[in-house]
């Protein structure tokens, strides 16, 4: 099943629950299954309680899910997502991108999702990266997103904490690639401190022992001295 960009371009019911049945119905499913599934999907979906309201008085956050909702209802073992937070602002994309999370990790939909947007591309299982029809990197999040130099040159930005990372790292800081989040850096950050509280509480204990042994040289020196006047 598909969900495109814009959800009012796959809309054609005047209620919610009319939009989720649409696709079954034209599938031939039973009037019973139909009434199931659309309860089902509307409820996997958080939008039950809209059941009865026009598609046009939603948010656009809200519609996307209604869309996904008339997709899930022809049990789709692949959905693919065409760039659907594009139109969306900062709590509907939340919304929608948590759904789809919920679709892959409880429901076991495999979910193939097209974004510019590289905060949700770090969230994914698998990223690629396709320029002109070619596939230039493909890997984990950690890995492709390694190549900070490599995705600038493919004029695509990186998650903000990786751009961080990357750009501590070129100033001298032993940061790994492929930070992705900012509880990651976080961890990394704590690490280092500790690291250097070690190394710190190291250089005092080796100055301390220095010192002692400053002191007992200097000791041996008077001593020395005495027994040259005694002689």
């Amino acid at each position: 099943g598909m969900v495109f960009q814009n959800p009012d371009n796959q809309m054609v019911a005047a209620l919610v629950e009319d939009e989720v049945a649409f696709a079954p119905e034209n599938l031939g499913v039973e009037p019973k299954e139909i009434r199931r599934r659309v309860d089902e999907c509307l409820e996997i979906v958080n939008m039950t309680k809209y059941a009865q309201s026009s598609p046009s008085k939603l948010s656009g956050g809200q519609k996307q899910r209604v869309a996904i909702a008339s997709v899930l209802a022809m049990n789709p073992e692949i959905l693919i997502l065409d760039e659907p937070t594009a139109m969306l602002d900062p709590k509907g994309r939340s919304e929608v991108i948590k759904t789809i999370k919920m679709l892959n990790e409880e429901k076991d939909i495999t979910v193939v999702l097209i974004t510019h947007y590289m905060d949700e591309a770090a969230q994914s299982d698998r990223t690629v990266v396709i320029d002109d029809g070619e596939i230039v990197l493909d890997g984990t999040p950690k890995e492709v997103f390694s190549c900070v130099d490599e995705l600038k040159a493919l004029r695509l930005d990186v998650p903000q904490v990786t751009l961080l990372s990357y750009e501590l790292k070129k100033a001298g800081l032993p940061l790994p690639d492929g930070i992705l989040t900012t509880e990651e850096l976080k961890k990394e950050n704590k690490s280092l401190k500790s690291s250097n509280t070690k190394l710190k509480n190291k250089i005092e204990e080796l100055e301390e022992k220095n010192e002692a042994l400053h002191e007992e040289n200097e000791s041996l020196r008077a001593e020395n001295a005495t027994l040259k006047e005694n002689a």
